[in-house]
This record gives C-alpha cells, structure tokens and sequence, in this order.
C-alpha cells in the first residue's frame, strides 16, 4: 500500500515515524523540542507546530499518503467562535484546578453521579475541571470560550487547513470528563456546569474513519490521546494489561465494555480500536524508589536496584506502604507512607531497599486487582517506563503481579500507534482493509518474563503487604 507517518506530540516534544503500511515497519523518523522551557501549565498551541515543522523537516515525509495524529491528553485547547485561541492551552496535571475537581464532584451530587455519567470522577487533569477553574479564576476568558478542542483534535484541525467541521476520536474524547464511555455521546449538559454555558463540542469520528483531506490530497486520520495510541502501537488486545511505572503508577486493560466504577477508582476511558481501557492508578510509584533511594544516599535507581537484590523477598518482614502522595487506590488522599515491620535482623539497605520495590509493585498489584475484581481478564502484563528494566522489577514484577509479564524494548509506541491508525484509514479508504479490523503489523519486540515456581514466594510477600495496609488502614481497600 505505501508509507504512512504517525505524529506524537507530546508534552515535551514532537515525534515522527515513517512506516511501511503492510508490515509497520520504520522507515525513518523525526524529532524536536517544542520551543518552551521546562514543562509549563500554559503554552500555546503554536508550539506545538513550530515542532511539528522541525521535526518534519528534511524531506522526512516525502511519499508519504496518510498521517495519524497522537498527542497529549488533558490538554485544553478553549477556542473564540473565530477560532481563534482564547487563552494559551491548559495542559498536563493542573495542581490549579484540584479546588475546581472538588466542587464538579459536589455539583453533579458526588463520586457515584459522575461515575454514572461519564465513568470518571473530575481530576485536577481533566478538560471539565480546567472548565470550572477558566470560569471561576478567568470568567472573561471563559465568556468567550465557545469551542472546545484537545491538543490532537486542534492539531489535526490545523493539517487539515481549520475547516468548518472539527472532529476528534473516541479514545480522546473518553478523557475530557464530558463524554461518556458507556453511552458513546457527549454530555454538553456537564460542559454547561463546568463552564456557565455551552460550547461547540467535535464531531466524535470511528476508529478507521479519515478526519479528511489536507489541500495537497494527503489524508489524515482520527488522531487519538497519546495513551490510546501507545495501545495501539504495542498492539495491544484482550486479556492484555499495561503497568506503566512513572513518578506515579497507572494500570490499564484492554476490555470489550465499559466499566462505571460506583467508587471513582476505575476510570473508564475508550481505546483506539471500538474497545475500552479502564484504568486504575496510583500516586506512588518511582517517586517512592527515589524517594528511597535519596535516604539511603544512593546516587540513582540502579544502585537502588542491585542493593534490593542483595536481600531476599519479603526483606526479612519489612514493608513499605508507599503512599507518600497521599494515594488513590486505596483512597487515602491525606495519608502518609508507612514503614512496618522493623527488627534488628531488618534494619539493613538491602532490606529497605527490597521493601520499596515491592511495596511499588504491591500497590500496582492492588490496583490490578481492582480490574480483576470486576471482571477483567489478565493474561499477559506489558510494563512500561524506564524502571521496568531494573533488574528488583523484574525479579519480583511476575511472582507479585501472578501473570506473564512483558517488557517491551523501548520504542515510540505513541508515534507508531498513529502511524498504525493512519495506514488503517488509508487502506478503508481504498477498499483494501475491513473498517473493523486494523491491519496486523508486527508486535513489539519484548523480553518476556513468567511468575514459575516463585508464584508461592510473590503470594506470600502480598499477603505480608496486605496484612500491614488492613492493619494500618482497616477497610480503606475493597477491590
């Protein structure tokens, strides 16, 4: 069929892969900054392509037919019934508008009411609490707020040279906090709370459907949320399971229908195939290695890592809660982390060290328990982040976690998840693809790594973790 691009823009970058349509092969690729220092709340979305351009650059998508876009998600782009941007776009983890996430979760008449609605409750992330806190703190900016984008719907709007009609994709618009998984509509009603009144929402377009046709006859597809095109990319299906180790830690399903959580800790977002991906997470995850790492004077995570392995599993009866944020799962918004299990025998770096990789994974193995708990399959893990190569990680990640997990060798997933759903477009478009069926590229190459006969060992670890939770927090965990 050809060669197709897939576009990631990030919160930091712009990148490009070059495919082949049949194989998903890379062909090339390109990369650029945004010309923005450091990672700012605000930034106009004029960065975003002036990146695109450089990263584009060099005859990078010479023959290319079709361009997917994938990009950040939470990022609000509020634009003036011209079109024009009203303010710079509100984008990343807003700490701003956590007041704001409060008070939508009070309006709407708590947690089970928005779980219901959109099969999320309001975070401080979110496009409906960067709403409520536009109106609250910016109310002439939010008066002239009359259409509403996303960065890859903006971005896509923008190739496509701002025609009339403005499109987005299911997986983009599940994040926003005003779309509903369960239903596949919008809620306009929920912008109206958030923001005083109504706004021009997208046209939410199928998976294999093309946004349309740049001026130079070049197609553009969908787009979708830089998660549900690293999904994609990793080709991921069902049964399968992403543990992503950040600064916090998220755990995300593939699943054939939505979940509405009456709790609030599963988050129902849409994927980018017709499926869904509810997600569970954690404010703990590699925050709680630094974190340990810098009280035992170690000077990076691998150091970390071949100390914990210098002691066994379990750490000789330490635990560590990791809930040094706070945490969500459980939730314990106000709590601190706990260190149990002291003895003389314990009090060694190499059994704290054990204990903050398996507490990590303990609190990652609660999460996913909240996704078996109502039904999700877990046949296979792909753990994602810098950490998954740590040796401690992958010690414990199989036994802790009770299923196959696989690590996936570090590529641009996001960027080849787009290309992937731009070759899908393309191939619908001219009759050689099922517009239910993606094409089959290949999968990612990966180490896998089996529980085995240290299944016994990481169930025992579990229940010494659990036990210390319930006793230190009774009943705050029901998965």
């Amino acid at each position: 069929m050809g060669i197709v691009a897939g576009l990631d823009s990030s919160p930091e970058f712009t990148r490009i892969v070059v495919c082949d349509t049949d194989t998903g092969a890379v062909l090339r690729q390109g990369y650029a900054p945004h010309p923005v220092e450091g990672r700012p709340s605000d930034i106009d979305p004029q960065a975003w392509l002036l990146s695109l351009g450089e990263a584009a650059g060099g005859g990078l998508l010479e023959g290319v037919q079709a361009i997917g876009v994938s990009a950040q998600q939470n990022a609000l782009v509020p634009l003036d019934a011209q079109g024009n941007t009203v303010r710079p776009a509100l984008v990343g983890g807003d700490k701003r508008a956590q007041v704001a996430a409060a008070d939508l979760v009070d309006a709407l008449g708590g947690r089970e009411a928005w779980a219901q609605a959109v099969g999320c409750v309001p975070q401080a992330a979110q496009s409906v609490t960067k709403l409520r806190w536009l109106a609250k703190t910016e109310p002439e900016n939010a008066q002239r707020t009359a259409v509403l984008l996303q960065a890859h719907d903006w971005l896509v709007w923008q190739l496509l040279g701002r025609p009339l009609r403005r499109t987005t994709d299911r997986g983009g618009a599940s994040g926003t906090g005003y779309w509903s998984a369960a239903t596949g509509a919008w809620r306009p009603d929920l912008v109206e709370l958030a923001l005083g009144h109504q706004a021009v929402l997208p046209e939410v377009i199928g998976p294999s459907e093309a946004a349309g046709t740049t001026p130079e006859g070049l197609l553009i597809s969908a787009g979708t949320g830089e998660t549900m095109a690293a999904a994609f990319g990793l080709g991921l299906g069902l049964g399968d399971v992403v543990v992503s180790l950040g600064a916090s830690g998220s755990v995300m399903a593939v699943h054939p229908e939505a979940l509405a959580d009456q709790s609030g800790m599963i988050t129902s977002l849409a994927d980018a195939t017709g499926m869904y991906l509810p997600v569970v997470t954690t404010l703990n995850a590699v925050r709680a290695l630094r974190g340990t790492a810098e009280l035992l004077g170690l000077p990076d995570l691998e150091s970390l890592s071949d100390l914990a392995m210098k002691s066994t599993p379990g750490a000789h009866g330490l635990v560590l809660l990791p809930y040094l944020e706070g945490e969500r799962t459980p939730n314990l918004p106000h709590t601190a982390g706990t260190l149990a299990g002291l003895r003389r025998e314990s009090m060694k770096p190499e059994h704290l060290a054990r204990a903050a990789f398996e507490g990590m994974l303990c609190g990652l193995a609660d999460a996913l328990d909240v996704l078996r708990g109502r039904g999700v399959e877990v046949r296979r893990i792909f753990l994602l982040g810098a950490a998954a190569e740590l040796p401690a990680v992958q010690a414990s990640a199989p036994s802790l976690f009770g299923a196959q997990v696989v690590v996936p060798q570090p590529a641009d997933y996001a960027a080849i998840g787009a290309a992937r759903q731009a070759a899908w477009a393309l191939g619908v478009s001219q009759g050689a693809l099922d517009p239910r069926t993606p094409p089959a590229w290949q999968g990612a190459a990966a180490q896998v790594l089996e529980p085995g006969e240290e299944l016994a060992v990481g169930q025992a670890v579990r229940q010494q973790f659990t036990a210390v939770r319930e006793q230190t927090h009774p009943g705050a965990f029901r998965p």
